[in-house]
């Protein structure tokens, strides 16, 4: 089989681990005992050497006019994606419908945008960047909670190493399971992340605590789901009243400890729906939903899918 053209585009201003992140996943694909299965390429406008946001200067390997035939576009993000090149936008929107798979890393999805290419379609980016995205480009379909997004030969990835998980993605569709795990080993990283397909774990979203018994609340909730996680027992371990306790957490954490247990238990619930096989019973139990079909309400209120459906997405 002949190996699959990989370009990856860069620009002034681009982010450079979106780049090698990528970068580094693809070359080690090829390291796998076999034919080589990635032919590697960087283009950029008139084959020029650019500086990336952290000064690092990148030397392509040929001119984006002179890429050829390319099955995979790689676009990075960066903060030469303000105000993108109108010439390396004409060339996404004249070139990018021609390749078999089109992946954008971090703000990259607005380079895709800014070339019509993401109309009508699901997206992500960086979580900071996602509302901005959503309100520059309303065809789009912005979905600012995964880490990445696929929408058939279309992936855009959420902020900087999120990049590299999508990497592995399309190389686990390409060469299956046990070689996208053993380049994740060699990596020294998830072929898929603990927290699953969030951008942002619970404890990641919230405050930490400032107060060390408020962090212990914090942890024990995320450790233990099934626990009794309730105001007064969550006071008592915390060595306050409820009400302290109930101020105090809401101020430091920036969400009353109910909401933040809901959180926790949805997060856990989600995890296990990903990473297991247990029936629905069995995973509600084990975070502490007292039924299944308290578990089935808290995901279609938060995610507007039921667990079943959930799992089956995921």
């Amino acid at each position: 089989m002949a190996a699959q053209r990989v370009l990856i585009v860069i620009f002034e201003g681009v982010q450079s681990l979106d780049v090698t992140g990528p970068l580094e996943v693809f070359a080690a694909a090829n390291l796998a005992e076999g034919p080589v299965r990635y032919d590697i390429g960087i283009a950029s406008i008139g084959g020029a050497p650019v500086r990336s946001s952290s000064g690092l200067r990148m030397l392509p390997d040929v001119d984006l006019a002179a890429a050829g035939a390319v099955d995979l576009i790689i676009v990075p993000g960066g903060a030469g994606t303000k105000i993108g090149d109108p010439r390396l936008v004409a060339w996404l929107r004249e070139r990018a419908p021609g390749a078999k798979r089109l992946m954008s890393v971090c703000t990259g999805a607005f380079l895709l945008a800014e070339a019509g290419l993401l109309d009508g379609r699901r997206a992500t980016t960086h979580w900071d960047h996602c509302s901005s995205l959503a309100r520059r480009f309303p065809d789009v379909a912005v979905d600012p909670e995964p880490i990445f997004v696929r929408d058939g030969h279309l992936s855009t990835s959420a902020g900087v190493t999120a990049g590299i998980d999508l990497a592995l993605a399309l190389v686990e569709d390409d060469l299956g399971r046990d070689v996208a795990l053993a380049i994740a080993r060699q990596l020294v990283m998830f072929l898929r992340r603990p927290g699953g397909q969030l951008q942002f774990s619970v404890q990641l979203a919230a405050q930490v605590a400032a107060r060390d018994p408020l962090r212990e609340v914090q942890r024990y909730a995320a450790e233990h789901p099934a626990a009794d996680l309730s105001v007064p027992a969550l006071a008592k371990r915390a060595n306050l009243s409820p009400r302290q306790f109930s101020r105090a957490f809401a101020a430091e954490v920036g969400t009353p400890p109910g909401r933040y247990v809901d959180r926790v238990r949805l997060e856990a619930a989600r995890r296990l729906l990903e990473e297991r096989r247990s029936g629905v019973e069995e995973i509600a139990r084990a975070c502490g939903y007292g039924t299944p079909e308290a578990m089935r309400r808290a995901f279609v209120r938060e995610l507007g899918v039921g667990p079943a459906d959930y799992r089956e997405r995921f």
